[in-house]
């Protein structure tokens, strides 16, 4: 056989088709920067920050933001949920970190750094939630669509539709604007609010004090608490990001506009979230019995308070919600199978170059719609429950996180510092001590009197 092809150029490089895509978003990156064109520089480096907060934004999310409103008001869960994603940007600021420091993926360097038991531990973490959240993805873009009178079916396959259209760019820069497009529209939540008639001095009162709570402290309200932290830091958000930002290109020089990125995603995720807060207080002052009241029936609950028009954008809120979760979710299992399976993983491939990745990340939104679709399936007892779940899950998650980013050898000078170890072992703590209590309560209910 004549081999001369073979050795003809032996140090000769092939460029794969997402090395040349992301090699033309560098360039234009390089020359933004070098012209001095900031705002430009920042317009094309935002992205993952702002896709992974408002992504956590997602159905179970506004829902239990709803049930929050809707059982407690406003006066101490204001300031815990702003508190909440205040912990959320110090996460995923370290994903940040982890993204620019080594161009790798999470899953392939818990890998590559913990072997291969700690590695598929990692994995079964991420796919036992992820699996349970997007299941409630699509319960919540059911219940948005039930109220315009949609059936179940058509919910699922329109659902299925938005995320094929979204990874048919072949590109990641134009997934992520369109992605950035439909996240954005995660702001409904405030005029709905603001249809709820909330008095200013009442909002700007809670978020100033943490006041205390109607029937003090029970298992619902742990239970509540819980959820509420499950709704802002999950561990498939670790995953999407750092994987979103290697596939984006971002370097150390980007790390001022990746931290601007973060916190202007936990910024816009908060807002909305405090507004699906207020938007459901009238429940709450109103004393409405939310016992008769599944969470998919918010929007028609709220129809004689905010009116037809707010009670049609609290239903879109909840589609839109639903849908932006199911892209980002499914992709960031995409991304952590890919690099785990050492298949190509990037959105700036064609279908047929990354066909797993894509099968993957079709197939798990694919595998929700089918579930939500069985007959007699407890929808309503897995969409209360998954962000509880997920606070469960969240501490090995964050575990991994806190030992890659300081370890020096991958980090360098970027490895964490003091403050950042502080803060992120205080989150261990928090989430872990919250989880054994709830274990413990579960257990011995005796040990407190349930609401």
């Amino acid at each position: 056989m004549d081999d001369s092809r073979q050795t003809a150029h032996p140090t000769s490089i092939v460029l794969e088709r997402e090395d040349i895509a992301r090699a033309k978003d560098r360039l234009r990156v390089f020359q933004a920067r070098k012209k001095g064109h900031s705002l430009r520089l920042l317009w094309l480096l935002v992205g993952p920050g702002i896709l992974v907060m408002l992504g956590e934004n997602d159905a179970p999310s506004m829902l239990s933001y709803a049930q929050t409103g809707a059982s407690y008001g406003i006066g101490f869960f204001l300031p815990f949920i702003l508190l909440t994603f205040v912990m959320a940007y110090v996460v995923q600021e370290m994903t940040v970190r982890l993204a620019a420091a080594t161009h790798r993926g999470h899953a392939e360097l818990i890998f590559d750094r913990f072997g291969r038991f700690w590695g598929i531990f990692a994995m079964i973490d991420l796919v036992i939630g992820n699996v349970l959240t997007l299941v409630t993805e699509f319960i919540g873009i059911r219940a948005g669509m039930a109220f315009f009178g949609l059936p179940p079916w058509l919910s699922a396959m329109l659902a299925i539709a938005v995320v094929i259209a979204a990874i048919s760019s072949r590109r990641y820069f134009t997934w992520e604007r369109i992605a950035l497009g439909l996240a954005l529209f995660n702001l409904v939540f405030v005029p709905v609010a603001l249809m709820a008639h909330p008095h200013p001095a009442a909002i700007l009162r809670a978020l100033g004090t943490f006041s205390p709570l109607p029937g003090g402290f029970s298992m619902n309200l742990l239970v509540q608490i819980m959820a509420d932290v499950g709704a802002t830091v999950t561990p498939w958000m670790l995953f999407f990001q750092q994987s979103a930002a290697v596939d984006k290109g971002v370097t150390k020089q980007d790390l001022t506009q990746g931290r601007i990125d973060t916190g202007l995603g936990a910024l816009i995720a908060a807002i909305a979230a405090m507004a699906t807060v207020v938007a459901c207080t009238p429940l709450f002052l109103h004393h409405v019995n939310l016992g008769t009241l599944g969470q998919s029936q918010f929007a028609t609950a709220l129809l004689p308070y905010i009116g037809h028009v707010g009670a049609s954008l609290f239903a879109l809120g909840l589609i839109e919600a639903g849908l932006v979760a199911t892209i980002m979710i499914s992709t960031s299992s995409a991304y952590a199978l890919g690099e785990v399976a050492k298949v190509p993983s990037s959105l700036n491939r064609k279908i047929r170059e990354a066909p797993w990745f894509y099968l993957s990340l079709l197939g798990g939104a694919v595998i929700a719609a089918i579930v939500i679709l069985i007959p007699g399936a407890p929808l309503q007892a897995i969409s209360i429950t998954v962000n509880v779940i997920a606070t469960l899950l969240m501490p090995p998650a964050l575990l991994f996180l806190i030992l890659l980013v300081n370890d020096r050898q991958i980090m360098g000078p970027l490895a964490n510092r003091f403050f950042g170890n502080a803060v992120g072992w205080t989150i261990i703590l928090i989430i872990t001590a919250m989880g054994s209590t709830y274990g413990i309560l579960t257990v011995f209910p005796h040990l407190i009197a349930t609401s």
